[in-house]
């Protein structure tokens, strides 16, 4: 344990890939809580990047800004900390297309834009390097090198004399490894991941890796049906698209484990030791997720310390808290019947200028054009794009740039926060644009709003 300058506790709560808690121990954790007497604990999770000094000034620059948020807050008693560390993973950065206007174009809106995400800009040892920082396990940190490894070497080989049979092989090798890192559907068994597992669980990595390739940008539009220019060019460039989607899938299920078998079960056991302690959770990209499903394994509402729940540019799909009758796909969101878990406001901030789940995001189920419901507007879209979708009841919200907003929370509502005026710096991120532009006084005044409202 740590403490702020204000001397609030910090406790660095860290998981594995498989949501066990390595440090520190559940039994020291949930004697120092009861211990230090909070009665109000602010539980954050960053997102993407696995470097715990990139979250660490995460939480330094936003916990005390949240502690001053909530100092007049009336409804709240004394407030601790617990910033969540997990092994997610963290693409190299690629000189991308910004969007040509300051309203990013939304997936199904008919927009026709020449976007790259710039992949094929970095080599295959780039990737693996950063890439296999993500993974425990040598056999699968291997696995990414020797990836990184064979799409250099396919790089080396455009435009040499080699036979279109032998580089076929090339991308049955390189197809054959990525799918060996492909997690498990996800036991839900909801939607939420089919479009990506359409590209990395293909039989045909040939055609597959050159329209990879042209959704995110390196090959012309049509090459992969009309045999635009140089194929096994944009096929290979199109493995290196194909491990950004891992990592997004890999990262998405990561998540939702961590959270469901780590950070619910030690909420529910915080629960059972201090009863009248609040939880309030924040997410940021996929950490979002992380917080999310740890809903899911809390246990019973009576069970569950929750008491707001916001969601910062969440990199998963904004229909997870779903109901069916309100879908248009028909299907319940896999959170659909855990939303009683919080006991208070559930709140999701959106922003135009958050190019990584605005514009990229929707890009790693572009396979799923094949599925007769692809062309519904939103299909694949996340919750920074827009927030919560097909649940009740909800209402929007607007954070204002001086931050001086009244959001009227209530318990048991859904929130969409559109922070397009605060979350909106792009400078020097082409490819995510201002999707981790969170570090602002205006994000923490929303997580003591969210906090204040609860039951």
């Amino acid at each position: 344990m740590r403490r702020l300058p204000t001397n609030e506790p910090v406790w660095d709560v860290t998981f594995d890939a498989q949501g066990l808690l390595t440090a520190p121990a559940a039994a020291d954790f949930l004697d120092q809580v009861t211990a230090e007497g909070v009665q109000d604990l602010f539980v954050f999770s960053h997102g993407w990047g696995t470097a715990q000094q990139s979250a660490r000034e995460l939480y330094d620059a936003m916990f005390p800004l949240i502690r001053e948020a909530v100092s007049d807050a009336a409804s709240l008693g004394t407030v601790g900390f617990a910033g969540v560390y997990w092994p997610s993973l963290w693409f190299p950065p690629t000189p991308a297309t910004p969007p040509p206007a300051a309203a990013a174009p939304q997936a199904g809106d008919g927009a026709v834009v020449d976007l790259s995400a710039g992949t094929a800009a970095v080599s295959g040892a780039d990737i693996a390097a950063s890439l296999v920082q993500g993974f425990a396990d040598p056999a699968q940190q291997q696995t990414v090198t020797d990836l990184g490894r064979l799409i250099d070497e396919g790089v080396a080989a455009v435009g040499s004399d080699e036979t279109d049979e032998v580089k076929e092989q090339r991308l049955v090798r390189i197809h054959q490894l990525v799918r060996s890192l492909v997690p498990p559907p996800a036991p839900d068994g909801t939607f939420e991941d089919s479009g990506e597992q359409a590209l990395l669980q293909d039989a045909d990595p040939k055609t597959a890796y050159q329209a990879a390739a042209e959704a995110f940008g390196s090959a012309p539009p049509g090459s992969s049906t009309q045999g635009i220019g140089d194929w096994f060019r944009h096929a290979v460039n199109g493995a290196k698209d194909a491990l950004r989607v891992l990592s997004y899938s890999v990262m998405k299920a990561r998540a939702g484990d961590i959270g469901r078998t780590g950070l619910g079960p030690l909420l529910a056991a915080l629960h059972a030791r201090a009863p009248g302690l609040r939880v309030h959770l924040l997410g940021h990209s996929f950490g979002a997720r992380l917080v999310s499903f740890a809903l899911a394994g809390v246990g019973a509402p009576a069970d569950s310390p929750v008491a707001s729940l916001l969601l910062i540019q969440g990199a998963f799909s904004h229909w997870s808290f779903a109901h069916a009758q309100d879908n248009p796909f028909g299907s319940a969101g896999a959170l659909n019947t855990f939303a009683d878990r919080v006991h208070g406001p559930l709140v999701s901030t959106f922003s135009v200028h958050d190019w990584a789940v605005g514009v990229w995001y929707p890009k790693a189920s572009f396979l799923a054009r094949q599925d007769s419901e692809a062309d519904v507007a939103g299909r694949w879209d996340g919750m920074g794009a827009d927030g919560y979708q097909a649940v009740a009841p909800s209402e929007d919200r607007v954070m204002p740039a001086d931050g001086g907003a009244a959001y009227g929370f209530v318990p048991g509502a859904f929130y969409r926060v559109n922070a397009a005026a605060v979350i909106d710096n792009v400078e020097g991120e082409p490819f995510s644009g201002a999707h981790s532009d969170i570090r602002k006084p205006q994000v923490a005044a929303l997580a003591a709003a969210a906090a204040g409202a609860h039951a």
